[in-house]
């Protein structure tokens, strides 16, 4: 493709971002704010609507805070805790207290939340441009990659107009690929999903609710296919405060038994399956779910070249303990926007490969114990053992939560950060799942 605006074409950008997601908007952002030129594109219009759960939990919440956003939410519905069902057992699960995060949540929209963050970039001085598709990578042959496992040097994108139709390129210095879990501009790199890894299958739908503004969230953790049987995942369902819940199931495993396993039926199963004081039924549907397949636990990769970051779901980012995609979007995003400003500050390479090692440490172990974790799920009579017998105790779901939503504390050693240490050691002698 040839680029319809010559002068365009020469146009040098210290960064492009490619996606206008949690973690494209995150990074776009970060080195905005930084003083850097970072152009970033979007192939869709904000405010846009996004299949997700909408929950921000407490880690989502302190990166939104730090961008000088949670002001922003005041409209959004705050929430105080779990809510978790299993096996004929409820319990009411506050957010565990931490130093770095806080003990609420919230749940707004990806269609209003999206759109807040990106603006927030665009007002921090990114360049943002909607309807703007990145339909193929500009390589630079005569930079050397070095190692096999790296992308190669991007220095750009050939992109299109939604609206016209017309094409040119926009180069930069760098490129940040964000552009969500099917990531074309990953794969176009050469990105791939590592099938031994989990994926996450996910489908939600909204419904008006009397429990619109309930103070939990709500996870049911042995949820069950239509002949009853319980699957490897979860149902949620997560008040809006406006009238609505956003209600969805997540299927997770690497195991072919589960392959087949259809989540329409598995949410028609589900909603009939919730306490009838949700109101929820055919009646109180806004509409048809929708749903995608989400790569987790970094199942992505390569996620670094000498030019080039992957951020975000693009990189299978999403925490295989919950589904938490918009979080780790954030976080990576902003990792990402701190590599690459290393680099433009005369890191180069070295400082984009530091990216990598960043995510090991912050991730690599966690995300280990986590692939165990679905592996262990998959078998449902160990599910129903760990499960089950945990809902008897309040303190050891408490727990749980501490560990599944990553709010281990580092400044003391309690039993939830003593399961976990122990749990991690096992998970260092052991095969990778």
């Amino acid at each position: 493709m040839e680029p319809t605006d010559a002068a365009a074409a020469h146009d040098l950008h210290d960064v492009l971002v490619v996606g206008g997601g949690p973690a494209g908007s995150s990074c776009a952002y970060w080195l905005a704010d930084a003083g850097w030129d970072v152009v970033l594109v979007e192939k869709k219009a904000f405010p846009r609507e996004k299949t997700c759960g909408d929950g921000l939990t407490p880690r989502s919440v302190r990166q939104l805070a730090d961008m000088g956003l949670e002001h922003a939410l005041a409209g959004a519905h705050r929430y105080d805790g779990l809510r978790a069902n299993a096996y004929g057992k409820v319990l009411e699960l506050a957010w565990p207290s931490h130093p770095s995060f806080p003990s609420y949540g919230y749940v707004i929209t990806r269609h209003d939340l999206d759109h807040l963050v990106n603006e927030h970039a665009a007002k921090a001085g990114a360049t943002v441009l909607q309807h703007t598709e990145a339909v193929q990578p500009i390589i630079d042959g005569t930079i050397r990659t070095g190692s096999p496992g790296l992308l190669p040097a991007c220095v750009g994108a050939v992109v299109r107009d939604a609206e016209t139709g017309a094409t040119r390129e926009l180069r930069a210095r760098y490129v940040v690929v964000a552009d969500g879990a099917n990531s074309r501009f990953g794969r176009a790199l050469g990105t791939g999903r590592d099938r031994r890894r989990p994926m996450g299958l996910a489908l939600r739908g909204y419904y008006t609710s009397p429990r619109h503004d309930d103070p939990f969230i709500e996870s049911h953790l042995d949820i069950r296919d239509s002949s009853g049987a319980v699957v490897p995942g979860y149902g949620w369902i997560f008040p809006l405060g406006d009238g609505r819940v956003n209600v969805g199931v997540g299927l997770l495993s690497t195991d072919r038994r589960w392959k087949g396993v259809n989540t329409s039926h598995l949410m028609d199963a589900f909603v009939q399956w919730v306490p009838r004081s949700w109101g929820l039924s055919p009646a109180t549907s806004l509409g048809p779910p929708t749903g995608g397949k989400l790569p987790m636990g970094l199942a992505v990769g390569p996620r670094v070249g000498p030019t080039t970051i992957v951020a975000g779901d693009a990189a299978g980012s999403i925490n295989p303990f919950n589904g938490e995609g918009i979080a780790y979007g954030y976080e990576t995003g902003r990792l990402a926007a701190a590599a690459v400003g290393a680099a433009l500050a005369g890191g180069g390479a070295a400082a984009i490969a530091s990216y990598e090692t960043t995510l090991e440490e912050t991730y690599g172990l966690y995300y280990r114990v986590a692939r165990a974790f679905i592996h262990l799920i998959s078998r449902p009579q160990l599910m129903h053992l760990c499960v089950g017998t945990g809902m008897y105790s309040e303190s050891v779901m408490t727990w749980v939560l501490r560990i599944m939503a990553n709010l281990l504390r580092p400044d003391e050693l309690g039993p939830a950060e003593a399961i976990y240490r122990s749990v991690a050691a096992l998970a260092r002698l052991l095969p990778d799942p």
